[in-house]
């Protein structure tokens, strides 16, 4: 028989949704944990510097991440090591989570804060150069490459807005995309080729990332004609897709057509009792601040459902 661990409120996923949910189920007097696989803080831990979180005009993600997870410990956060593989909800007043341990946190209510991936080129120098001019967030990196020849992938909505974006910061934009014509809609593309530092080459992959501490230069392989050419720039922006983390949970639980979780303005999902925070729902952009706020939302309606079932 799998062991249980009886809380109040179970968190699954523990970057800074997760902490803020944390940090105010345990600030409510409910025993609440948190559950992640590995060092709390999530992606902003693996992120080299945060220049747009209030209160800090620059600080390294790590330690943002340290400082959050402090502070929701001093409240008597509970946090565990281990990985979720599946979420299941027994009636109204049980919520389980199973880790791979075996072991099943139990809780009468539960936030969940798996967020996503961005889809990765999953080329050579991608990995390695992940923070260093590698990046999957405009408004995150953006400027820090001022002046300088930026790179995008992508030929979506989410490539040629941000791609926009970028041009705000450098002193050329490149965006880069595998067909002959963007998929983004019309008026996106409208926009777009209107933008006189916006530049586009075609029928094109980036077959390598080069640079030995930043990004220098991308291989680039013409899908057509198979000629390979290298393009100077200091950045490379990815946007190919993103997959919302929702497979551990119950298939009840509504998605909407781009397969992220639905929410009411309490961040709750289609089974009450489960709430959600950060990019794990549709987002018009996926920031830290943006996962605080869900998940101080999702926390604290989390605190009043169970107030009302003890009541």
């Amino acid at each position: 028989m799998a062991e249980e661990k009886q809380f109040d409120i179970v968190i699954v996923g523990g970057g800074p949704g997760g902490l803020t949910a944390g940090l105010y189920g345990s600030r409510a007097n409910l025993k609440t944990v948190m559950i992640e696989k590995y060092m709390p803080g999530g992606q902003i831990a693996n992120t080299e510097e945060v220049e747009d979180y209030p209160g800090f005009e620059h600080i390294s993600g790590a330690e943002l991440a340290m400082k959050m997870t402090d502070h929701a410990k001093k409240f008597g956060l509970e946090i565990l090591s281990d990985e979720i593989i599946e979420i299941r909800s027994d009636g109204d007043y049980k919520k389980v989570a199973v880790g791979a341990s075996g072991t099943e946190y139990v809780g009468k209510a539960m936030v969940v804060c798996t967020g996503g991936s961005p889809v990765l080129l999953n080329v050579p120098g991608e990995k390695e150069l992940t923070g260093k001019g590698v990046s999957y967030c405009a408004i995150c990196d953006g400027a820090f490459f001022r002046d300088k020849i930026i790179t995008v992938v992508g030929g979506g909505d989410a490539a040629v807005e941000e791609a926009m974006f970028l041009t705000k910061f450098g002193s050329k934009v490149i965006l880069i995309h595998r067909r002959d014509e963007l998929r983004a809609q019309k008026v996106i593309q409208e926009r777009a080729f209107k933008n006189k530092k916006l530049e586009f080459i075609w029928d094109s992959v980036v077959e390598e990332v080069n640079g030995d501490s930043k990004v220098e230069s991308l291989s680039l392989k013409n899908v057509k004609t198979g000629e390979v050419s290298t393009l100077e720039t200091a950045a490379c922006f990815v946007f190919i897709g993103f997959h919302p983390n929702t497979h551990i949970l119950p298939k009840e639980i509504a998605l909407n057509e781009s397969g992220y979780v639905t929410t009411d303005y309490k961040m709750e999902t289609s089974v009450p009792g489960i709430f959600v925070c950060g990019d794990i729902r549709e987002q018009l952009v996926r920031q830290i601040t943006n996962a605080v706020g869900d998940g101080t939302t999702a926390a604290m309606a989390a605190v009043y459902r169970i107030e009302e079932m003890e009541d």
